[in-house]
């Protein structure tokens, strides 16, 4: 593992498939002018509207974002993960799937488990379980001799620390978390569980986000940030559409893992 800038994109995505992966291909081009070998886009990066919609145009919305993350791979030469586009199951649902790609067009998937149904108190009612059907397996690591061991998630899974766990038994160094974070969630929870998930498994945070009012009520958070193992926010993309660009340093993750070796400690699990 060598030391290199990651970006972590944070996006307004629309229930416009053109108008998004436009966005999205601005802003990784922006991140690789900046430096970037590693680049992660928001859940809904290709794709945000009324349900009714994406399941409509689910197998346009899957091949065309899976198209254009091989695309910016190779173009671009990076690793970029696209966080999160609906993909055609049985029984009219889609997977919330997560894919991962590198120059050479090796693929890594995950589909997210966890799924958001909930009603806030500020009168928002979301069912992802009514569209989406969950994935089934723990989420797997991309290893690289260059940017170390990538472990994938989806959003809400932030909030199930024992996902991240696996991931950091499994040898991760690097968490992503890609998410269309609530405004109102986002406000108290987005960084502290971040910060806790990159503490308690002494692994880099990379946390791309959706940002603004997207259709009707939703309303997304925003602060995509890159936080170190010790829960320091390297960066942070605040409010408007655009990137936050940290380095992962190999020397800071030993450390850091020297000094507070918890992962060693572990007595159950």
């Amino acid at each position: 593992m060598k030391s290199y800038l990651a970006a972590a994109v944070q996006m307004n995505s629309q229930p416009d498939l053109a108008h998004n992966l436009a966005q999205a291909e601005d802003l990784i081009d922006l991140a690789v002018n900046r430096g970037a070998e590693l680049i992660g886009l928001p859940e809904n990066f290709s794709f945000l509207g009324e349900e009714s919609e994406k399941l409509a145009q689910a197998s346009e919305i899957a091949a065309a974002s899976e198209k254009f993350l091989k695309t910016m791979a190779q173009k671009y030469q990076v690793t970029i993960l696209g966080g999160g586009f609906p993909v055609p199951v049985p029984d009219n649902q889609v997977a919330n799937t997560a894919l991962l790609v590198d120059p050479d067009g090796s693929v890594v998937r995950y589909e997210k488990v966890h799924l958001f149904d909930v009603d806030l108190p500020d009168g928002n009612t979301y069912r992802e379980s009514q569209t989406v059907l969950a994935g089934s397996h723990l989420p797997p690591l991309y290893r690289s001799d260059n940017l170390g061991n990538l472990g994938l998630s989806v959003c809400y899974d932030v909030r199930f620390p024992e996902l991240y766990r696996h991931l950091s038994k499994q040898g991760a160094d690097v968490l992503f978390v890609p998410a269309a974070f609530t405004a109102y969630t986002g406000k108290d929870h987005w960084q502290v569980l971040l910060q806790a998930r990159a503490i308690e498994n002494t692994c880099y945070a990379i946390a791309p986000a959706q940002t603004g009012l997207h259709y009707g009520r939703r309303q997304s958070h925003g602060h995509a940030v890159i936080i170190d193992p010790w829960g320091t926010i390297l960066a942070d993309a605040g409010d408007p559409v655009g990137l936050a660009i940290a380095e992962i340093n190999p020397d800071r993750l030993a450390q850091v893992r020297r000094q507070m070796p918890c992962l060693e400690h572990r007595v159950f699990g």
